[in-house]
């Protein structure tokens, strides 16, 4: 097999015969190859759209090289990718916390947090990130976002019109949010 994969004919019965010059895997589930192959591996499943396949791969870099910031950047980008944004927040945030000037791991923190419904924390380094780089469209972009969803929450934009999404028609006995009676949803 040209891939990388290994094969299980030849040899002793069981025994893994490592084919195009990977090496056998050494404990039992442990990818072929050393960190930066499981890297390097985990970046092109990225490249090529599969989060969640780089994520294990990243997950066993990140858990023999704690230190790299380019592999917890990675794998907080496949996490991300992937929906799991709690953990993909803690792995930008330890990369930023790392290196507070690297805008990108800043960027990735915000996003997180607003994917994660924590937009103050989303503004405050959205922000850091547009003043280090400030030409990036992307990020400029996810700031005036989250700046937008921070001044609708505090009715920066007046209140919603009759029909608009979240109305909620003042005064209706029963109604769940706003009126006499009932509850209201973002207390």
């Amino acid at each position: 097999m040209e891939d990388g994969q290994e094969r299980l004919d030849g040899g002793a019965p069981g025994e893994r015969v490592p084919t195009g010059g990977v090496p056998a895997q050494g404990r039992t589930g442990e990818p072929a190859g050393d960190v930066y192959d499981w890297f390097r591996r985990g970046a092109n499943l990225l490249a090529q759209g599969h989060p969640a396949a780089a994520e294990q791969l990243l997950v066993r870099a990140a858990e023999a090289e704690p230190h790299s910031r380019s592999i917890r950047e990675a794998l907080a980008r496949a996490q991300f990718d992937a929906g799991s944004y709690a953990t993909a927040l803690e792995n930008f945030r330890a990369v930023a916390q790392a290196d507070p000037s690297d805008d990108y791991a800043q960027f990735g923190w915000g996003v997180a947090a607003a994917r994660l419904g924590d937009f103050e924390t989303s503004a405050e380094h959205l922000a850091l990130a547009v003043a280090m780089r400030p030409e990036a469209d992307h990020y400029r972009a996810a700031l005036r976002q989250t700046r937008a969803t921070l001044a609708a929450r505090a009715g920066a934009y007046g209140p919603l019109l009759p029909g608009a999404p979240g109305y909620r028609e003042p005064g209706v006995p029963g109604q769940v949010g706003g009126g006499p009676g009932g509850v209201d949803e973002d207390a």
